[in-house]
């Protein structure tokens, strides 16, 4: 008699895990992981084991439909985030009540949504899955596995009745919440069209008339972002501050709300305790290239605001850690990387000029590459804009400013790009290009109400 199957769904190859270097390999081979771990355990188990990629040919969707569908159990590597395993463990989800079990590295983050799943955790220091490593990993996943195998679909624990027969009066109330949502986001919409000076006094009408609990998380954090993309003076921050806290203590304990949390208090003036809160976010929900951006923003500004000159240096070299952490994270994220350049220039340490140099190329590859893909970032543009002033390029300053102007970027974003403009400017050694380049801060500090003293 045939035993039951099991179905992998899992990365096959080397592939690169983009994980902090002090949490986690920088690679992980999949298929020693298959090999030395996964197949063990499944058999173990009682199971026949079969992955994808082990067909001689290219797997046709047809096929790999059938086999999640008709597979006894399916296990779903989680450690990196593959787009093809995600959308095959949502298809199981949706085609089967029980059955998925997902796996992933002890140090690995989800991308949100999954992250509120039960997951099967094991340990994985070496990305290479030697003996060790693999013997440690199947001590750790069985039990989890038998645990969590005749744990219900979230698909199917959500709707009662699904697929065949969902309840009318559910149905009927989701599809109200819905047509709530769509008129709430609707709102949201306009007000971002609004001009700046009017957008805080409209955002806060939305909170009094959406933000009283019980509100969804998605409304919630909607808000919190229109609030803060429509501060124009110091005491919105505050008023930003005060929603944030009189959220529900569950959506408070976010860490995208705590990360948040912490920059309006760096915003409202206090550095340091931002810095702290940023710390334990990293420390409990692990590092992501936004956390630590956010982190080396606030030891940037230690370092600007600071005179003594043993401090001044701790905090440069604390905020250079932090921004090389985050672009190690992700090449293609500029929002670490563009500082870099600047912060290199005025340490002036060993290589540091090297470093600055090749980085303001990785700098300026990206801010092209997301405008040929027509990213919608409103800090491309400045960020780029930014990555001029390092270069010196007067000619391309003028041109980016000219468009930054134009979109109507927030003023504190806009305040938070000409600090960095200002420091870069005087850096450049040539007189001419510094002349002009200090220019054109001064013409969009005129233009945007801004004094670019903040950072």
């Amino acid at each position: 008699m045939p035993r039951p199957l099991c179905f992998v769904i899992m990365p096959y190859g080397r592939k690169p895990t983009q994980a902090d270097p002090a949490r986690g390999p920088g690679e992980i081979d999949f298929n020693a992981l298959w090999d030395r771990a996964y197949v063990p355990v499944i058999e173990s188990l009682g199971y026949d084991a079969v992955r994808a990629d082990q067909d001689t040919g290219a797997m046709i969707i047809t096929q790999m439909l059938e086999r999640i569908y008709y597979a006894d159990l399916v296990l779903a590597d989680m450690t990196i985030a593959n787009g093809n395993v995600y959308y095959e463990v949502g298809i199981r989800h949706a085609a089967k009540p029980t059955g998925c079990v997902l796996l992933a590295a002890d140090w690995s983050q989800p991308l949100f949504d999954v992250a509120q799943l039960r997951t099967v955790r094991y340990p994985l220091a070496n990305g290479d899955v030697d003996d060790a490593t693999a013997q440690r990993i199947r001590d750790t996943i069985v039990p989890g596995i038998k645990a969590l195998t005749d744990g219900q679909s979230p698909m199917f624990e959500a709707i009662k009745g699904f697929p065949s027969s969902p309840e009318p009066a559910l149905a009927s109330t989701m599809k109200q919440r819905m047509a709530e949502l769509a008129a709430f986001q609707s709102a949201v919409r306009g007000v971002r069209l609004l001009p700046k000076p009017q957008r805080m006094a409209r955002a806060q009408e939305l909170v009094k008339k959406h933000g009283v609990p019980p509100l969804m998380a998605s409304v919630a954090f909607a808000l919190l972002l229109l609030l803060r993309d429509s501060v124009e003076v110091p005491d919105d921050w505050n008023k930003l501050l005060a929603f944030i806290d009189a959220l529900p203590e569950d959506f408070r304990q976010q860490p995208e709300v705590q990360s948040q949390r912490a920059f309006t208090v760096s915003q409202a003036g206090d550095v340091r305790e931002a810095i702290e809160q940023l710390e334990v976010v990293l420390e409990t929900a692990g590092p992501s290239t936004e956390r630590l951006g956010l982190l080396g923003g606030r030891y940037k500004r230690l370092y600007r605001d600071t005179v003594e000159p043993f401090q001044k240096r701790q905090f440069l070299d604390r905020a250079i850690d932090c921004y090389e952490r985050g672009m190690d994270l992700d090449l293609n994220d500029y929002y670490c990387s563009s500082n870099l350049p600047r912060l290199y220039r005025a340490r002036n340490g060993k290589d540091d000029l090297k470093h600055a140099h090749v980085i303001s190329a990785v700098v300026n590859a990206a801010c092209e590459r997301a405008l040929r893909r027509g990213v919608t970032d409103e800090w491309l543009r400045p960020t780029w804009l930014a990555a001029a002033f390092d270069d010196g390029d007067a000619d391309l300053a003028e041109d980016l400013a000219e468009k930054v102007a134009a979109e109507g970027v927030t003023r504190w974003k806009i305040e938070s790009v000409l600090a960095d403009l200002r420091a870069s400017a005087q850096l450049v050694l040539d007189e001419s290009r510094r002349a002009r380049l200090i220019g054109v801060a001064d013409k969009l500090a005129e233009q945007s109400g801004s004094e670019g003293k903040t950072g």
